[in-house]
């Protein structure tokens, strides 16, 4: 009884490594791609900071809503 007890917990902290590990190699790649001088240029030409400014006041009216 007492292994496959064991085990459950070794394969919950398995799981949580993978997990953690795959969030750093997207985190990592994100960085990589994000380095770029041509994505950099071309995500100015969009404005994303626009995009987000206009965005902000949808989010918070969620926010809101969701608390009540």
């Amino acid at each position: 009884m007492r292994s496959s007890e064991d085990t459950n917990h070794f394969g919950t902290d398995k799981e949580t490594l993978y997990l953690l590990g795959g969030s750093a190699l997207i985190l990592f790649g994100t960085g990589m791609i994000l380095s770029n001088p041509i994505v950099r240029r071309y995500l100015g030409q969009i404005g994303v900071g626009s995009l987000l400014t206009a965005a902000l006041p949808d989010f918070d009216r969620y926010l809101k809503l969701r608390n009540m």
